[in-house]
Formats: structure tokens, C-alpha cells, sequence
């Protein structure tokens, strides 16, 4: 069984980013990480995810030339629903998207589609910031990388690896993030709306309402910077 985790973080939106993965496979754990200078959050969770798999791919084949099984853990809906749906119809659509807008990113889609192949990954979403031992590790390189710091990266016996990558969450961590994501009520960081392709940030409810009433479309309210970017990432934009 081979296991990675990855991540990514950027500084602004866009902004300098970095990515980050840790793959855990034959009792040896490897730490990956890289810098950008002017990226977005997305753009780093793909590199993330691609840098993942093509150190599989380079790494990690059995002697007959198969791979053994693969996960990769992400905090990024937009990587995991991306790979393990929308591509699929994007390529089918020319990398257009159901409204006929190109597919942003489309660079680094086509890579990790390409990066996948032959592997055989099950995708399983973890929450971020929740007490999940490799997510957190990643994000600290992730961070590390944005923000130009020196980051040591491990590669090494994974009995000398200080880091349990398959401890569960603490459960503290775990009610924290029950209790962040509950709370709903108080002044709203902003309301986004999803209307004809194109997204908007608004100050009030009342902004958002008067933009998306009467039409297909998708709105939100975000409590916080952080719920902000989330909701962008499931809304694949």
C-alpha cells in the first residue's frame, strides 16, 4: 500500500503558493514541496496532487512493472471531484466546461490526468486544520514553501519518521472543526455568487440576492477567508 498526502497554500489569491506531499510507501517516507511566485490556492493543491503521483510513478513500480495500490489524501474538494469527475467531461467537451467557459487550470488538469494514469488511486478527502497528522505536515511545508522560508524536507526509514500518518484525529481537533463549521449565525465575511460563469463577492445579502434572484445559479455566505476559498474550490473556479 502506497499512501500520500497533499496541500497547498498561496498567500493571496493569487499570490507566492506552495505545494507540499508526503508519500509513505515499503517502509520509507518521502516529503515533496515547491514554490511559486505568483499563483493561486488551486493552482498549488493541483501541484500538489501531480508532484504526488509522478514520484509514484518514477518510484514506486513493482518489479513486474505494476504499482501497488495507491491513496492519495487531500483537503481539496476541488482536486479530488475534479479528478474523479469533471475531468472527464472537460475532455469529452474540448476542456470546456457545462457552460461552455474554458476549464481554468486546464494546464495543470491535463497533468495530473496524465500523472494518474496507471495507478489505480483511491482519492479520500480529509478536513484541513482538523488534527489529521500528514494534512498538518503538509500544510507547515505548504506554508513554509509560500512564505520563502528554508523548509527541511524528510526522505528517510519511516520508523525514524517523527510523524504518525495513519494516527486518526484528535478528537478535540475533530469537535472543533464540527463546531467552526456549525457556526453559521453572526456577521458574514462576504456572500459569493456563481452566476453565468462568472463569480462575484458581495458586502451584503441583499447584493448577492439581487444578483442571482430569477436565475440558474449558485450563492453562498462565507463566515470567514478561509470558508471563502472553500466554497470557490467546490464550485471548481
Amino acid at each position: 500500500m502506497i499512501t500520500a498526502f497533499t496541500d497547498g497554500s498561496s498567500r493571496g489569491n493569487p499570490g507566492p503558493g506552495g505545494w507540499a506531499a508526503i508519500v509513505h510507501m515499503n517502509g520509507r517516507v518521502v516529503e515533496l514541496g515547491g514554490h511559486a511566485d505568483d499563483t493561486t490556492n488551486n493552482r498549488m493543491e493541483l501541484s500538489g496532487a501531480i508532484n504526488s503521483a509522478e514520484w509514484i510513478h518514477k518510484n514506486a513500480k513493482t518489479p513486474d512493472g505494476s504499482y501497488d495500490d495507491v491513496t492519495i489524501k487531500s483537503d481539496s474538494k476541488y482536486v479530488i471531484q475534479g479528478i474523479t469527475s469533471w475531468v472527464k467531461g472537460w475532455k469529452q467537451n474540448g476542456w470546456k466546461t457545462a457552460g461552455k467557459k474554458d476549464v481554468g487550470n486546464r494546464d495543470l488538469w491535463e497533468a495530473l490526468d496524465a500523472s494518474v494514469r496507471g495507478l489505480g488511486i483511491s482519492w479520500v478527502h480529509v478536513d484541513g486544520h482538523a488534527g489529521v497528522a500528514g494534512n498538518e505536515r503538509c500544510d507547515e511545508i505548504a506554508t513554509g514553501f509560500a512564505d520563502g522560508t528554508d523548509v527541511v524536507l524528510y526522505d528517510g526509514p519511516s520508523d525514524s519518521y517523527t510523524i504518525d500518518l495513519f494516527a486518526a484525529a484528535p478528537v478535540a481537533a475533530m469537535n472543533a472543526k464540527k463546531a467552526s463549521k456549525s457556526r453559521k449565525t453572526g456577521p458574514a465575511y462576504s456572500y459569493l455568487s456563481f452566476v453565468d460563469g462568472e463569480v462575484q463577492r458581495h458586502a451584503t445579502w441583499a447584493e448577492c440576492e439581487a444578483r442571482v434572484k430569477g436565475k440558474r445559479a449558485k450563492f453562498k455566505k462565507a463566515m470567514s477567508a478561509a470558508e471563502e476559498v472553500e466554497i470557490l474550490q467546490s464550485w471548481a473556479v
